[in-house]
C-alpha cells in the first residue's frame, strides 16, 4: 500500500468504540487488500494470508497485536460506511489515473449473484461501475437500491466522476433522457444503446436507416467504417454508419440534449459455418465520425471482458457468500482497487490470475503491485 492509498484510506471513519480496539482500522483495510491482490478471497483466507506474511505487513505498519481472526475482520468491513469507502476509492483513482481527452467510459451494472440472504430478505448485490477502457481501470461504483434499478444508479455515479472531454458508453438500460443530460453537464459526449424503452426514438433512427438502405444512401451524407475480428473458430465483421440528425426528427433535440447522431451497427458473425447476423441501433451527441463512435461501441463490452468476467472467474465474485452487512458492497470495492493496481503493472505481460499467484509468491512484485 503506497502512502498515497494510505493517506486516501486513513481519511476513513472506524465504526467501532474508541479505545475498545486492538487493530487500527488502517491495519485490517492494508490486510484485506493485500490478501485480495494475492489471490485470498475469503475472511479465513485473509486471516491466513497476514499470518504467513506478517513479517513483510509489519515492514509498513505495526501490526503491534498481530493478526485479527478472521471474524473481527468480517466485522470490521461489514460495518464500514460505503459512502466513506466510495469516497477514498475515488479520490484515488483520480489521483493515480490521469484520463485524458476522447478517454471511453464504459458504463455498466453487475450483480453478485450469491450475495443474497434469504432469512434476512436481503437481495444480492448489484453494483453499476465505470470502466476506463483505455486505461483499463475502474473509475467508481455506485450500488443500485434494492427497490430501483441501474436508472437511478447511474446518475449518482456520474455525480461522482470526472469525466471532462471523455465518451461515455451506456447500454439500452442508460438510454434516458435525464442520463443524457447529466453526461452532458459533465462536460462529456454520449453513445447511448437504443432499444424498445424509447419507443419514438428507436422506430424513427430504425425507419431512417431501413429507408437508406433501400435507396443506397440517395442523396444521404454519411460515414462509414468496417472493422474484422478473427479468432477462436469465428469470423466476426462489423460495419457503422454514422449520419448527422435530419433535419425532420430535429424535435427529438426538444427532449435530447445535444443529440447530434443516429448510428447503426449492422454485424454477421460466422461459427462453424452458422452465420448470425444482428443489426443494432444508437444515438450520440458526437458529430457523425463512424470510426470514433464505432471504436467506442466497441469498447464499450470491455466493461464485460475485462471487469465483470475478470471479478467472475479470477476474483470469484459470482461464488462469494461474503453478505453480512456491508460486506459484499465494500468487497466489491476492495476487488475494484485491487484490480486497478493489478492492471497498473503494464511491465509484466501476464494475466490477471498469473499476477495474483506472483504476487502470492515473491513479496518484492506484490510490493511493486501496491506502489512501494
Amino acid at each position: 500500500m503506497s502512502l498515497g492509498l494510505i493517506e486516501h484510506f486513513s481519511k476513513l471513519t472506524d465504526p467501532r468504540v474508541r479505545g475498545r480496539t486492538d487493530y487500527p482500522l488502517i491495519e485490517i483495510i492494508f490486510l484485506t487488500l493485500s490478501a485480495v491482490i494475492s489471490g485470498f478471497d475469503g475472511w479465513e483466507a485473509v486471516e491466513d494470508f497476514g499470518h504467513a506474511k506478517l513479517s513483510w505487513l509489519q515492514k509498513y505498519l505495526p501490526f503491534t497485536h498481530g493478526i485479527p481472526r478472521h471474524d473481527t475482520v468480517a466485522r470490521v468491513i461489514s460495518a464500514l460506511s460505503p459512502e466513506g469507502i466510495q469516497d477514498c476509492f475515488i479520490s484515488w483513482v483520480q489521483s493515480i489515473a490521469k484520463i485524458s481527452e476522447g478517454e471511453i467510459v464504459a458504463i455498466d451494472g453487475k450483480q453478485a449473484r450469491r450475495s443474497y440472504d434469504n432469512k434476512n430478505r436481503k437481495a444480492a448485490l448489484h453494483m453499476v461501475s465505470a470502466w476506463a477502457c483505455q486505461n483499463g481501470v475502474v473509475l467508481g461504483q455506485q450500488k443500485t437500491d434494492s427497490k430501483s434499478n441501474e436508472i437511478t444508479a447511474i446518475p449518482q455515479l456520474l455525480d461522482i466522476l470526472e469525466l471532462k472531454g471523455c465518451i461515455v458508453t451506456l447500454d439500452a438500460m442508460g438510454c434516458q433522457r435525464d442520463i443524457a443530460q447529466k453526461i452532458r453537464d459533465k462536460k462529456a459526449d454520449y453513445v447511448l444503446a437504443l432499444k424498445g424503452n424509447q419507443n419514438d426514438l428507436h422506430e424513427a433512427t430504425k425507419d431512417f436507416f431501413q429507408t437508406a438502405f433501400k435507396e443506397d444512401w440517395l442523396s444521404i451524407d454519411y460515414s462509414v467504417f468496417e472493422e474484422d475480428d478473427y479468432g477462436h473458430a469465428r469470423i466476426e465483421a462489423r460495419t457503422c454508419y454514422a449520419v448527422l440528425l435530419p433535419d425532420y426528427l430535429k424535435e427529438f433535440q426538444k427532449e435530447w440534449v445535444d443529440l447530434t447522431s443516429l448510428i447503426c451497427i449492422v454485424s454477421s458473425r460466422e461459427i462453424n459455418e452458422k452465420i448470425q447476423r444482428e443489426t443494432r441501433y444508437y444515438v450520440s451527441s458526437l458529430k457523425p465520425d463512424a470510426e470514433k463512435i464505432g471504436r467506442a461501441i466497441r469498447a464499450h463490452w470491455l466493461v464485460e471482458n475485462s471487469l465483470h468476467w475478470v471479478l467472475d472467474v479470477t476474483f470469484g465474485e459470482d461464488n462469494s457468500r461474503i453478505r453480512r452487512g456491508y460486506s459484499a458492497e465494500n468487497m466489491c470495492v476492495m476487488r475494484h482497487l485491487a484490480l486497478n493496481l493489478i492492471n497498473k503493472d503494464s511491465e509484466e505481460k501476464l494475466s490477471v490470475p498469473r499476477k495474483r499467484r506472483k504476487a502470492n509468491l515473491y513479496d518484492h512484485y506484490r510490493e511493486k503491485l501496491m506502489g512501494f
